[in-house]
């Protein structure tokens, strides 16, 4: 037996539907709203989130979040489709990315949605780059690291949505309203996501969000513009223009790295859970796809006014729990996924849902990111010197993303570079691990 065969045979035990089976068509678009389902929310989050924070305008903000969803459906045809050698060839959904949503801040901060949508074009290539190099690459951006960085993104994306749930500022309401409203919308997540029924689960975020919105709809909370475009709105490429800046090269250049490790995991759980192989030429031809694609469809995104993409692991639980990974659910959950960002009716309803729904969801969502990182750290097996390593990048992220303003004495560049504590962390992380001397190993003298 070959090793990709023995890498597959446990795994095909599980599957009812493999990467190649047909399904009949309702069955293949209900297993396709479930993909759609365990995603949907992961994907308008970063835009409604960096939206709120910099104070776009609502047209911008519900453009924003329609063309997540256009190139999220997009990004998932690629991967799904595979031309040549760009895309993994797997059902794997592909979403806007939370990793960049500091950096994206402080560059809108900066200079508005074009140097945001320039640095996100630019430095895009970056994972294209990369694709080749996979094997090499995670000798030195090891678990340790990635974890480290994934920590820190979920840790410093918690106080972003605390917003939210600050008291109101009418006369009229309560103080603590904002609070029970992201409370009771937490409780209904964590609640449906206990129950024992696969639809529950898959689907508590969007209940959450669905409830949490019609509650504010009773309690006057919420305030829709009238849709003033047509039924379909066609893209607008550099609708915003693009604008470039050397100061934000090396944050934006680093979290693109992340994502490409990101990346290079989920798509492994992915093949292993569709009953594919896991080692071997196919597989790293897969791997290579996957990231070769998600630099291709970030660039795509760029230049249709949304933010990078990348594949998403919480669709991996949808195949496990379904069995099906056939790539023509991939298909039907692409179409639908860019129906929803031509129909602008969709993204307006999506940016008015009130800032406490929102933030009710997005605190479990970060925290389950920093958990993630937690995990990644836990395979790394620390020794003293990972715990050296840990502590350091932890101490050094945490204390600029913080408190910012100790790295003032310095030039505005590497000020800016710096900023991000994601960044600076990830960086020392980085360079700790590879200068960092490594305990000897001990030689047996016969």
């Amino acid at each position: 037996m070959s090793e990709d065969e023995s890498n597959t045979h446990s795994d095909t035990q599980t599957i009812i539907y493999g990467l190649n089976d047909v399904l009949p068509a309702p069955k293949a678009l209900i297993a396709a709203l479930q993909q759609v389902l365990a995603m949907f929310v992961g994907t308008i989050t970063p835009p409604t989130i960096v939206a709120s924070v910099l104070d776009l305008p609502f047209d911008q903000k519900a453009y924003l979040i329609s063309m997540s969803l256009l190139c999220s459906g997009l990004g998932t045809l690629v991967q799904v489709r595979a031309w040549g050698h760009i895309g993994s060839g797997l059902l794997s959904m592909t979403g806007t990315s939370f990793a960049f949503i500091t950096p994206l801040i402080l560059a809108g901060q900066a200079g508005g949605l074009p140097l945001m949508l320039g640095m996100c074009l630019l430095l895009a290539p970056v994972e294209i780059i990369l694709a080749p190099f996979l094997p090499k690459l995670q000798k030195v951006f090891t678990p340790l690291v990635a974890g480290v960085v994934v920590l820190l993104i979920g840790l410093l994306l918690i106080p972003t949505t605390l917003g939210g749930m600050s008291p109101p500022d009418g006369e009229t309401l309560h103080p603590i309203t904002n609070l029970v409203i992201a409370g009771g919308v937490l409780g209904l997540v964590l609640l449906l996501s206990s129950l024992h029924i696969a639809w529950a689960r898959m689907s508590a975020a969007l209940l959450a969000l669905l409830a949490g919105y019609l509650f504010c709809m009773f309690m006057g909370l919420v305030n829709t513009p009238e849709q003033t475009g047509g039924w379909i709105a066609i893209p607008q490429p550099f609708k915003y223009g693009i604008a470039f800046d050397w100061a934000f090269v090396l944050p934006f250049a680093f979290i693109y790295l992340v994502t490409a490790i990101e990346s290079m995991g989920d798509l492994t759980a992915c093949s292993e859970l569709s009953g594919e192989p896991t080692s071997g030429p196919i597989y790293w031809k897969r791997i290579r796809g996957g990231v070769l694609a998600d630099g291709i469809n970030s660039m795509v995104a760029a230049a249709l006014n949304s933010f990078p993409n990348t594949t998403f692991s919480q669709n991996n639980g949808v195949i496990q729990l379904t069995g099906i990974a056939s790539r023509q659910v991939g298909y039907f959950a692409a179409g639908i996924l860019i129906f929803f960002g031509l129909v602008p009716v969709v993204g307006t309803w999506l940016a008015s849902i009130p800032p406490p729904v929102m933030s009710g969801l997005t605190i479990l969502l970060f925290g389950l990111i920093a958990t993630a990182g937690i995990r990644i750290i836990m395979r790394a097996h620390l020794d003293h010197r990972g715990l050296l390593i840990l502590a350091v990048s932890l101490g050094v992220g945490i204390g600029i993303g913080v408190e910012p303003g100790i790295l003032e004495p310095l030039p505005d560049t590497i000020e800016l570079v710096f900023s991000s504590g994601i960044t600076s962390g990830g960086i020392t992380a980085l360079v700790l691990n590879i200068f960092l001397p490594k305990k000897p190993s001990i030689k047996q003298v016969s």
